[in-house]
């Protein structure tokens, strides 16, 4: 059953139910700073890398102050104009209120509006990929024979993605009053989940000095407290295999005193007739041969299957020491500097925090924008509340206050908060690079502060599984309350036939825009799957051994690729993460605008807050699109393959809206310009 509004063509309205309460709520839940940790902090140890990590914490300010200064632009107009649409919205009563710019206001509302498509139909579609990336992470606990929780099966994920979009659509369709009470639910348990998780890894930190035996994770996620033996490889890398001793000792081949292999006249590795080593060295009379530790090996199983331990001269276990020395904190084993020289030398490559002060030091200026660029998808949503001006009770004083507060309740208590605690755990024993290849990084970091705390290898499981539930149930409301938002601005769009006339129809009986979250859920669906199909891929892709050694059934039977193809391809989640950034910079850039425009000659304008603050976000959010195009030639090791075809796609939606906009236009006798334009005069 739908609804029309007869004298306008548009729709029924929806219900004013929403107090100030309601509206921040609603906010928070698409900012949903416990879920994001989870999930971007993978990315912003991978993008960027190997040495942009180290400026994490402060990549976050910077976003936060872009952010602030768009959501002061928010807040002013939507005192002016309270009403559904946002951006749209403000785009078209802003010029409409000027009579020099009022002709314009047509070409102006219909290209924020398009431009906030590139944002809210394809943030939707992020969320569910991520959500389907935990959930593989999450079922591999469970199930660890059937499903790797670092590699997730890509074809459950793609099932998920499916199955998740339409279940949060049906939440969106029916109604705002149950998507505010989840959301409420689902902001009390995330942010209470999440102090206690930063206050746990900064106590695992403080607990845990220099040289102190701590946990690390095996090649199977689970914690434990000794040191892993490794393979050895030879100057050729060849991977060198040891044999075990009756005592459980991994043996080795004979080496030099400068730690070389020992090779006979025919290039073998020397050893006794019996397979067992020589004496590691001239004049060593204990005919034992230590093992010496190799960064670039993989820890060794024995024939049973179990890890081995390094051992000392007594046969006992050698524990492993955490350090936070600075020598560790940037290692030089990178990919090479130069590409054609493999040999060469290699990229830096950042490891851990040295100091609390090493976490909230910028370190250079490229690393801040990098970090910034990926850290705007963590901290959009606060805009998101402009959309629901007809679900307010009072537009006009509540919505500016939710857009500010719902910012900075989320960006500057909790994202610094959780962000520095993150940060300020690395160690050696859980390197950024270790971060950066993981499916669920704060999982890992949860395994090893929950096991140090509850004191046993399960308690860290049970409290990573806690934690995880909780991120799961944000995700819900942040999916949900972008899948809402972004309906609601295709609802106004069509109520004003700026796109097909049936997307600003509302059901009769819930007074939402179903059209709109259908087909947004079905959007939404497809790209998660392209967000999990090349996951693994790009700056993330696994070597032809990890692939090899994942479960060999069903689940894995397709959507994995060779390290040759996989390399080659771009790093999907990245790429629509960056596509959907840079429709967020677009969209607050022209809102900035919008800003200016509209307080231009009015009674309260403000020099500072609708000149000064507009202008520094339209300049800030201009500067991070640009990087886009030149930061891979300024920073090593960024790759520049996603930004660019993030760039690709969003000039593809661009050249398609105008198309769409002059065809659409003739074909409706729409005039372009409004020539005979009416100034309206704002509040």
């Amino acid at each position: 059953m739908e609804s029309n509004d007869a004298g306008s063509g548009g729709s029924t309205p929806s219900k004013a139910t929403l107090g100030l309460t309601g509206l921040t709520i609603n906010a928070m839940a698409l900012i949903a700073p416990g879920a994001f940790l989870w999930l971007t902090y993978a990315m912003q140890s991978l993008y960027g890398a190997p040495m942009a990590g180290s400026g994490m914490w402060f990549g976050i300010v910077v976003a936060l102050a872009l952010c602030f200064a768009t959501a002061i632009a928010y807040a002013e107009l939507s005192k002016l104009y309270p009403g559904a649409g946002s951006s749209y919205f403000f785009a078209e009563q802003a010029f409409l209120s000027k009579t020099k710019y009022a002709k314009f206001a047509r070409v102006a509302k219909f290209v924020t509006g398009w431009a906030s498509h590139l944002y809210y139909w394809v943030y939707p579609g992020v969320m569910v990929g991520v959500t389907a990336l935990i959930a593989g992470y999450l079922i591999g606990q469970f199930w660890p024979n059937t499903f790797s929780p670092a590699i997730p099966s890509p074809l459950f994920m793609m099932g998920f993605c499916v199955l998740f979009s339409f279940g949060v659509a049906y939440i969106a369709f029916r109604g705002v009053n149950g998507t505010t009470g989840v959301n409420m639910a689902i902001n009390v348990i995330q942010i209470t989940a999440l102090l206690i998780f930063s206050f746990m890894a900064i106590s695992y930190r403080l607990n845990h000095p220099e040289g102190a035996t701590a946990y690390t994770l095996d090649p199977d996620g689970e914690p434990t407290t000794v040191a892993l033996q490794n393979f050895m490889k030879d100057k050729s890398g060849a991977v060198v295999k040891f044999k075990v001793d009756d005592k459980g000792n991994a043996l080795t081949y004979k080496v030099d005193d400068k730690g070389e292999f020992v090779k006979d006249e025919k290039g073998a590795f020397v050893a006794d007739e019996k397979g067992k080593p020589m004496p590691a060295a001239e004049g060593d009379k204990t005919g034992v041969a230590y093992v010496f530790d190799n960064d670039n090996g993989a820890p060794l199983k024995d024939d049973a299957g179990n890890w081995i331990a390094q051992k000392d001269a007594a046969g006992k276990d050698v524990p492993f020491k955490i350090s936070y020395a600075p020598a560790g904190a940037i290692t030089n084993d990178g990919d090479p500097v130069d590409a054609a020289k493999p040999d060469g030398d290699k990229q830096p490559r950042f490891q851990y925090h040295t100091s609390a002060g090493s976490v909230t030091a910028p370190h250079t200026f490229s690393y801040a924008i990098i970090q910034a660029c990926v850290a705007i998808l963590i901290l959009v949503g606060f805009e998101s509340v402009t959309a629901m001006g007809e679900e307010a009770k009072n537009a006009k004083r509540d919505i500016p206050r939710a857009v500010l507060l719902s910012l900075g309740i989320q960006g500057i208590f909790c994202y610094l908060i959780e962000y520095f605690a993150a940060n300020y755990f690395l160690n050696s024993g859980y390197t950024m690079t270790t971060a950066a290849g993981s499916a669920a990084p704060l999982g890992d970091m949860m395994k090893i502060v929950g096991a140090w705390f509850f004191n046993s290898k399960s308690g860290g499981d049970w409290f990573m599984l806690a934690q995880g539930f909780s991120v799961f149930l944000a995700l819900i409301g942040t999916t949900l309350s972008c899948m809402s938002t972004g309906a609601r601005v295709t609802y106004a769009m069509g109520r004003d036939e700026e796109v097909p006339s049936h997307f600003g129809m509302v059901h009769g009986k819930n007074l939402t825009p179903h059209r709109a979250i259908w087909t947004l859920a079905t959007i939404s669906a497809v790209i998660g799957i392209v967000c999990v199909a090349f996951n693994f891929c790009g700056p993330a892709a696994q070597s032809d051994e990890t692939i090899k050694n994942l479960p060999q059934n069903a689940w894995y039977s397709f959507g994995l690729f060779s390290n040759a193809l996989a390399v080659k391809l771009p790093q999907s989640m990245l790429m629509m993460t960056l596509v959907s950034n840079f429709g967020t910079f677009l969209l607050y850039m022209l809102t900035c605008l919008t800003a200016m425009i509209a307080f231009q000659e009015h009674h309260t304008f403000s020099g500072f807050k609708h000149m000064f603050i507009p202008i520094f976000g339209l300049v800030a959010n201009l500067a991070c699109m640009v990087f886009y195009l030149v930061g891979p030639f300024m920073v090593t090791g960024m790759s520049k393959m996603e930004p660019w075809l993030a760039l690709g796609i969003a000039g593809v939606w661009g050249a398609y809206g105008g198309f769409y906009f002059l065809a659409s236009s003739k074909k409706k006798g729409k005039a372009v310009m409004l020539e005979t334009a009416t100034p309206v005069k704002a509040s």
